[in-house]
């Protein structure tokens, strides 16, 4: 009788997958990533469109040029009513939003981040340090106790180097007889 191993279930696997912590990091950087986009576009919306209007003549998403013939937009409903216009004021706006968001991210959250990790780091390779300063530290010990050792069974042709010697104590480590 063939003796049957019990496979996890598609339900068990699924389970597994979502407590892995990655999963549930993921999901939570989303939401932050989410909830602070929409405070970055109202913050370019709100403060940063208009100043760069106040420079110009108009609301930053307001520029925009016409490709094609003059353009001519029913200021009621914002459709175009004649030409091909290019709203680049739109892509300058998105582009402010991208570049704010990137340098908050970056000096708010990647940058502390890669310095508490360096710090780790070294603390790390410090405390490794001190493992090996230690590993090396009783690496000479043992050779002082090995080398007392030899000088007291008599000398480095001694009992302890196994190559037989002058002096027998009497013993597991005396003279080896080399002559049968």
């Amino acid at each position: 009788m063939v003796s049957e191993e019990k496979k996890p279930g598609v339900w068990e696997g699924f389970k597994a997958f979502l407590m892995r912590g990655n999963v549930i990091d993921l999901a939570v950087a989303v939401v932050i990533g989410a909830a602070f986009t929409n405070i970055v576009n109202a913050v370019v919306k709100g403060v940063i469109n208009p100043l760069v209007g106040a420079f110009g003549t108009k609301d930053l998403e307001s520029y925009r040029s016409c490709l094609k013939g003059p353009c001519k937009i029913d200021p009621a409903t914002g459709d175009v009513l004649e030409g091909i216009p290019i709203s680049w004021g739109t892509v300058l706006s998105a582009t402010l939003s991208f570049l704010i968001t990137a340098a908050v991210v970056y000096f708010l959250m990647v940058l502390p981040m890669a310095k508490y990790l360096a710090k780790v780091e070294e603390r790390r390779k410090a405390k490794e340090g001190v493992q090996e300063t230690l590993e090396v530290t009783e690496i000479e010990v043992l050779k002082e106790i090995r080398d007392a050792l030899v000088a007291q069974r008599g000398g480095p042709g001694g009992a302890a180097s196994g190559a037989g010697g002058s002096g027998d104590d009497g013993g597991p480590g005396g003279p080896v007889d080399t002559s049968k």
